[in-house]
């Protein structure tokens, strides 16, 4: 006879809320469909705010969403269209997400975890965005594809440290954040610089 999944305890939510938003600014359909296949499989026991996610047309919708954003994420140009458009998606949905890990039993813990929630996803955001942006002025399709691979590979590795090691997950996300930031400062800055450079403003006066 299959053993019921131990309910997860108030460490491993936090760090599942926290990783949910994080990995919703990169992946949002991948996110949504992994959770909710956990879940309907039996391999986690979901927080009644998430339960949602293993309901049949939900994991549906969002697989369908998630192959399509798999292959749109490694077509160069595409890449940056299809986050532009996500920029009003991601942020909310985080914020929704890392709610519903947290606010079933608080409306004062699911406030706080959806304000963390949304905030890594922007920051998570910015930074896939603006880096995925700075290799497309490249003109070989290959940093694309390793970009993407690398955040494909990212996504399930941090929903699986904050439920099975949720101790090790939140430097490993301490050092994920202090990367975005990073990359958002510099390569924004080389994104500015190249935007002066191919469109110049108007000629200055004598």
């Amino acid at each position: 006879m299959n053993e019921l999944p131990v309910p997860m305890d108030l460490a491993q939510l936090a760090a599942l809320a926290a990783a949910l938003g994080w990995a919703s600014g990169l992946r949002l359909y991948a996110v949504v469909f992994l959770t909710g296949a956990a879940g309907f499989m039996g391999w986690l026991p979901l927080p009644p705010g998430l339960q949602i996610l293993q309901h049949p047309l939900v994991l549906g919708t969002s697989f369908v969403l998630f192959a399509v954003e798999f292959v749109a994420d490694k077509v160069p140009a595409v890449d940056s269209l299809w986050d532009a458009v996500h920029t009003v998606i991601r942020i909310p949905a985080g914020a929704a997400l890392a709610a519903g890990a947290l606010g079933a039993d608080s409306a004062t813990w699911g406030v706080i975890a959806a304000l963390a929630g949304g905030t890594l996803a922007a920051t998570a955001h910015t930074a896939k965005a603006t880096t995925r942006a700075a290799a497309n002025t490249s003109p070989e399709p290959f940093s694309n594809v390793l970009l993407s691979l690398a955040g494909d590979a990212a996504v399930p590795l941090m929903l699986w440290l904050a439920v099975e090691h949720p101790v090790v997950f939140w430097p490993v996300l301490a050092l994920a954040v202090l990367l975005a930031l990073v990359l958002i400062v510099v390569l924004f800055k080389f994104l500015r610089a190249l935007l002066r450079r191919f469109m110049p403003g108007p000629p200055r006066a004598a």
